[in-house]
């Protein structure tokens, strides 16, 4: 999983900790920002669930559309992170045939 350090501003506020990358397993871009009030996990987290965000302009529209930018973001860390996704490509899918044989009845 990459993780790479970005601002992420929205509701009159700016995190500079905010977090983004790509997760091979759930084979998705991610979000996280702003600490949550009560819990350990932030208060915005974007993409955690298998294909949420297959493009880093998927991922922008999502935040948009919870009040929340990132862009632009810097050239190399846009490029890292398309590299991240493509390094993995052709992987299996999370679980992959032993999930599906786990969940057929016997």
């Amino acid at each position: 999983m990459s993780r790479y350090t970005i601002t992420v501003t929205g509701h009159d506020r700016s995190d500079p900790e905010a977090i983004i990358g790509y997760d091979p397993p759930l084979r998705t871009f991610f979000l996280q920002a702003f600490p949550h009030d009560v819990t350990d996990d932030p208060a915005l987290w974007l993409g955690t669930h298998d294909q949420a965000f297959e493009t880093l302009q998927h991922l922008h529209d999502a935040a948009v559309a919870h009040g929340y930018g990132f862009m632009p973001l810097r050239a190399d860390v846009e490029a890292k992170l398309v590299e991240d996704k493509a390094a993995v490509a052709g992987r299996a899918p999370r679980g992959g045939d032993l999930v599906e044989f786990l969940k057929t009845p016997r």
